[in-house]
């Protein structure tokens, strides 16, 4: 059985979902004083900000207009919608449960890669998939009990547009470079988000702190446009998509490091056992795939 080679998407991927895994702190910061729509909103347009800028600089020039509602439909379930759904999810989930739950992303796009594109997946890739969801399960029920409540569904729905958003990417980026594929949708979801202005946007903007406008600023340029960047990127270079999505796997024990380096929190024994599974998990699907 051959080792894991580390590929530059695998760089990509991991850079990825660390910078995702610090946004449910940040989202929590943030929520203190925006609402989801209003947080989801100011988060994109630091995004779309961003990415107009530096798409400017690039000259990475206008999209074709046959694929401006491909764009659209990418910006509305990676964005706009998924934005939504995902404060929503935080906002009444513990930051572990939501992580659990947006894990499964890389299993629902598994699945529709399979119906839709066809990519195989043979049984020790499957295996290797209920290996890292088992590790994730014991990270989060280790010292406790997964609280269940209505959010799961939001965070569910979340996890459900991301797929759709990853297998859309795939393929934009047949004819598009992944900057272009990534700055259209971006900015198109900004747009699409400035419809909440009027609920709030001019009253909360006022009322937050430094800290929270920090933690929208960062939510805006890492976790979103650096983040979906070099995601993008990835899944443009990966021959199989879940190849790069497989890497969601180890957000929520990343997510518990960023815990104990940011605000010292003891990692329990449950996160090295359930992280060691997850990575061995990892290591059999690139072995498998």
């Amino acid at each position: 059985m051959k080792g894991l080679k580390v590929k530059n998407y695998h760089i990509f991927a991991l850079i990825t979902v660390t910078l995702w895994a610090s946004s449910f702190a940040f989202t929590k910061i943030a929520q203190e004083v925006f609402t989801v729509p209003v947080l989801s909103m100011y988060r994109f347009i630091f995004a779309g900000i961003f990415m107009l800028v530096f798409g400017i600089i690039k000259k990475i020039g206008l999209p074709k207009k046959k694929d401006i509602p491909v764009y659209i439909l990418s910006a509305t379930i990676g964005f706009s919608a998924y934005q939504l759904v995902f404060n929503k999810g935080i906002y009444m989930l513990t930051s572990a449960t939501a992580c659990i739950v947006i894990a499964v992303t890389p299993v629902i796009t598994a699945i529709f890669a399979r119906i839709l594109f066809k990519e195989k997946i043979k049984v020790g890739g499957w295996v290797a998939i209920g290996i890292c969801f088992f590790g994730i399960v014991l990270l989060m029920l280790w010292d406790g009990v997964l609280s269940i409540n209505a959010g799961i569904f939001w965070m569910l729905a979340a996890a459900i547009f991301l797929a759709g958003y990853n297998l859309l990417q795939r393929r934009l980026t047949r004819s598009y470079t992944a900057l272009q594929a990534t700055a259209y949708s971006i900015i198109i979801g900004a747009i699409m988000l400035m419809v909440f202005m009027p609920f709030g946007g001019v009253e909360q903007a006022a009322a937050a702190s430094l800290k929270h406008w920090f933690a929208v600023a960062y939510l805006g340029f890492l976790p979103s446009a650096t983040a979906y960047l070099l995601w993008t990127k990835a899944l443009s270079m990966a021959e199989k998509t879940t190849e790069v999505t497989n890497f969601m796997f180890i957000q929520p024990a990343i997510a518990m490091l960023l815990g104990f380096l940011i605000v010292f929190e003891i990692p329990t024994m449950g996160m090295y056992v359930g992280a060691a599974i997850i990575i061995f998990g990892l290591f059999l699907f690139s072995a498998k795939k």
